[in-house]
């Protein structure tokens, strides 16, 4: 069975969205995945299933979720395999000097369009920076994430897809969690 990691966007944020992540992995269970586990509040899954279609598993947990609570929630899904590629090409980390606690990823729903990288130069302002990728965007925010421009919401109007974000800690601890699986 191959292991995967699901990202819900927007749940469990300020009162709105709620779920409870038993409640979540009650859920995925019943969809059929095996070693169904979540990590902290904010809709982190890792799992096993055949199924082998990373788009399919995306759809089916957001169907099940707009079923179960009435909200339609993102979730972008991605291989273990996947997450090990970006832990490997993260470009920040190659520097001297990086805070690891200010560098986020930014999961695409699909791959950015020709021309994106213009779309984005225009939200970067100093000091954030960002490296895009295929399916991701590396950030790195200095002052913090709250303060960019460089903002979930901003890139999904960019770029028309649609995304979630996780700080660097958040996206090495799911690749762990997927690893052991």
């Amino acid at each position: 069975m191959a292991a995967y990691f699901a990202m819900l966007r927007g749940v469990n944020v300020s009162g709105h969205n709620t779920i409870k992540m038993d409640v979540l992995r009650g859920i995925c269970e019943g969809l059929g995945f095996r070693n169904v586990d979540t990590y902290i509040q904010s809709g982190n899954i890792v799992f096993q299933t055949a199924t082998e279609n990373p788009a399919a598993l995306s759809k089916h947990i957001d169907e099940a979720i707009l079923q179960s609570f009435g909200f339609d929630s993102p979730v972008i899904v991605r291989t273990s395999k996947e997450m090990g590629n970006v832990i490997a090409n993260n470009p920040f980390l190659k520097e001297k000097g990086i805070d690891s606690s200010k560098l986020h990823v930014t999961f695409l729903s699909e791959t950015a369009q020709k021309g994106s990288v213009k779309k984005l130069e225009s939200l970067a302002t100093t000091p954030d920076r960002f490296h895009l990728a295929a399916h991701e965007i590396y950030l790195h925010c200095p002052s913090g994430y709250g303060r960019t421009k460089l903002s979930n919401n901003a890139i999904e109007k960019a770029l028309s897809v649609r995304a979630t974000t996780r700080n660097w800690k958040t996206t090495t601890v799911l690749f762990e969690m997927v690893s052991k699986l």
